[in-house]
């Protein structure tokens, strides 16, 4: 594992890689913390603060891949943002179950699914973390798709024969 590319990479992408690791290592601590005090707002105002800025800096960052610079995966930033609208304005209407749904969908949908399609071979993350097999990254994803959409499989309805 090397950081080169990372140290090598364009000051917007470093930033971006900043906050998403912030907000990536702040989330469990902020949301499944058993208490809920200052300490847990504290560190949620620093959580979102890094989580709206990893998703509004990667707007700068283009894609080679599509004629206008954004991505598929672009799309994970707007979910991201009007996530945050929808988290924010359930706490301030003192909706303390939305904001926790929310904020919990947040973490495992926004920040580490977003974090896992990073291992797509080409991309700075697949680079750093596993640079001699880029092939690996489509099974990264895959596991974390699994992970982050299997509870939504058992709350489905069940339909009888």
């Amino acid at each position: 594992m090397t950081f080169d590319p990372l140290l090598s990479a364009p000051p917007i992408v470093q930033t971006h890689v900043a906050l998403a690791l912030t907000a990536l290592v702040l989330g469990p601590l902020v949301l499944w913390r058993p208490r809920r005090d200052r300490l847990h707002k504290t560190l949620g105002y620093v959580w979102v603060s890094a989580l709206a800025g990893a998703a509004l800096v990667s707007f700068g960052i283009t894609s080679p891949f599509t004629s206008f610079g954004l991505s598929p995966i672009h799309l994970l930033s707007v979910y991201a943002l009007y996530g945050i609208y929808v988290a924010m304005r359930a706490i301030w209407r003192r909706d303390i179950a939305l904001h926790r749904h929310v904020m919990q969908n947040l973490y495992v949908r926004g920040v580490v699914l977003a974090g896992a399609f990073n291992f797509l071979p080409g991309r700075t993350t697949q680079h750093i973390v596993i640079p001699n097999m880029p092939e690996l990254g489509y099974g990264i994803i895959a596991v974390v798709l699994v992970w982050a959409f299997w509870p939504l499989s058992r709350r489905a309805p069940r339909i009888r024969a």
